[in-house]
């Protein structure tokens, strides 16, 4: 077998172990799935009168504010699984099992492209139990079969660029608790963009942070796929580009680290 066929049959295994491992331990899907759930019931049935009425100008309809808010807790579900992920790699690393991988007659960049795939596999399935919560609760979105395979390649995209900052987050950090405080920007970004609300409702300083950090861009696109809406040269251009910049730092920073020799 040639080397090329060696590293694509080491990536599946490693791919496999990791969703062998997530299987295995259900729960910690389910706890990170949590919190996307009961932010999208508690904004819809607690908060969704208010938030649209402050959306539309006054006029309160819950069902216009469903489908505003769904692909901001698409993208947010996003982030979270992506947080577990550096969760999973802090906790390969404290147990010694990226030193055993290290020293094995393998290709070194499969232990990594199986944690960053089998992560994003999670994350597709994850959208989609999601996305069932979201239309048994009124979700309606307009989108076009085509608007519906531009919108998941978005947020795989999106994952894989999440995901590889991840697995760089778990490689840096002590241990599983570090990986959890140090990844906690890919849960809070969310909520400084416009995953809830308008950027246009935010006082100035928000509003330009807002606008231009990686979720906004992502989930504005997101809406216009979903709502059948216009999407925005803008959002589109934006929503990549931070995608692909952020999938390049995140293998760079991930393959530097995990090729220099481990300290513990």
């Amino acid at each position: 077998m040639s080397a090329a066929g060696h590293a694509f049959r080491d990536n599946l295994t490693m791919v496999r172990r990791s969703l062998l491992h997530a299987r295995r331990y259900p729960s910690l899907t389910l706890n990170v799935l949590l919190t996307p759930v009961m932010l999208l019931l508690l904004f819809v049935y607690v908060f969704g009168n208010a938030m649209s009425a402050g959306i539309t100008g006054g006029h309160a309809d819950r069902a216009e504010y469903v489908a505003y808010l769904v692909p901001g807790v698409l993208l947010m579900t996003v982030g979270m699984i992506s947080l577990g992920t550096a969760v999973s790699v802090a906790t390969d690393m404290t147990e010694g099992i990226m030193a055993r991988f290290r020293t094995m007659a393998i290709s070194r960049p499969s232990v990594l492209v199986g944690h960053v795939i089998g992560s994003v596999i999670q994350t597709l399935l994850a959208l989609v139990l999601i996305l069932g919560i979201a239309l048994a609760i009124g979700f309606r979105p307009h989108a076009t079969p085509l608007d519906w395979l531009a919108a998941a390649g978005l947020m795989a995209l999106v994952s894989l660029s999440l995901t590889w900052i991840a697995v760089g987050i778990g490689l840096v950090s002590p241990n599983a608790e570090g990986a959890s405080n140090l990844g906690m920007p890919l849960t809070l970004l969310p909520l400084l963009s416009s995953a809830f609300v308008p950027v246009g409702t935010m006082p100035d300083g928000f509003r330009w942070f807002a606008e231009y950090q990686p979720f906004s861009p992502a989930i504005e696109a997101l809406r216009g796929l979903l709502l059948g809406t216009h999407v925005g040269t803008r959002n589109a251009v934006l929503a990549v580009a931070w995608s692909l910049g952020l999938s390049l730092l995140g293998y760079l920073w991930s393959k530097a680290r995990f090729n220099r020799e481990p300290r513990r």
